[in-house]
């Protein structure tokens, strides 16, 4: 398994590293920093500024990076069989993703910072552009590393099922864990009384699909590494995925891959799990 984790000298960089080498048993894990310039990144800015001493600045930056690469690699077990490091002048953004696809990572890992959905849309968070763009499932950790005992898999649909079971028995994680595979059915307003028998056929049917999936889901999972439960629950998908996770140590969850305009602007399931919930989130492709 082959990991890609972007880093800076952030507490919530160092807390992706350790999580990975927690959570998994990479073959390989990459540390990617790119040093971001910001406006001096402009010829004419960089023109501008091109006076005595900003050579020495600009070297001091990529000295810098080098530091925190190598103090994350400190931070990953000693058993790791490759630990390889990149430091450039880059779009941070850009160059973890351009590496991920250079390398062929299996996975994409990120501390976040935790700014609210609104904020990251608009002033544009590492983190957020990673989940937007990135083509590979990508790990969103958040607050410090720890132990991965309890997993909650939120499921909608059997295609889900597929994708999810493929990732987590071919990428198993490091212990076992115990796995509670949840459903959410949406809750629908009853504004107009004349829908209501039509609504709660619907609500009956879509229940028994959802009890369906998840008891699906828990045979393809059974074996040594996983202890399994099932819930579903009515609601609001977002929020209850969340509410759930907050007594788990991940949340792992598939990606149905927006596209474009609509995935910028009412982004997913999945995205809004990620920037609500206060647990880390693994988002499967």
């Amino acid at each position: 398994m082959r990991i890609v984790v972007g880093v800076d000298w952030s507490d919530e960089a160092f807390a992706a590293v350790e999580q990975v080498g927690l959570l998994y048993r990479p073959d390989d894990v990459v540390l990617v920093h790119g040093v971001d310039l910001g406006v001096l990144q402009s010829p004419i800015v960089a023109g501008a500024v091109n006076l005595q001493g900003y050579d020495d600045f600009l070297q001091a930056l990529i000295d810098a990076g080098h530091q925190a690469v190598e103090r994350c690699r400190a931070l990953l077990p000693a058993e790791t069989p490759s630990i390889r490091t990149m430091c450039e002048i880059q779009h941070p953004t850009a160059f973890i993703l351009d590496s991920a696809a250079a390398v062929k990572a299996d996975l994409i890992a990120m501390g976040t910072h935790d700014h609210s959905r609104l904020s990251e849309m608009f002033a544009g968070s590492i983190s957020y552009r990673i989940l937007l763009h990135a083509t590979v499932p990508t790990l969103i950790v958040k607050g410090k590393a720890r132990p991965v005992a309890r997993v909650l898999m939120a499921v909608e649909s059997r295609e889900d099922t597929i994708r999810l079971h493929r990732w987590l028995t071919s990428h198993p994680f490091k212990n076992p864990v115990a796995v509670t595979i949840l459903s959410v059915v949406p809750s629908l307003e009853m504004v107009n009384a004349r829908l209501m028998v039509g609504l709660k056929s619907w609500s009956e049917e879509s229940t028994r699909h959802a009890e369906q999936v998840v008891n699906d889901t828990a045979q393809t999972l059974a074996g040594p590494h996983f202890t399994v439960s099932t819930m579903v629950r009515t609601g609001d998908p977002v929020m209850t995925v969340c509410d759930v996770g907050n007594s788990h140590d991940l949340i792992v969850v598939g990606s149905h891959g927006r596209k474009r305009l609509d995935r910028f602007l009412l982004g997913s399931v999945s995205h809004g799990i990620v920037h609500r919930a206060n647990t880390s989130v693994l988002v499967v492709r």
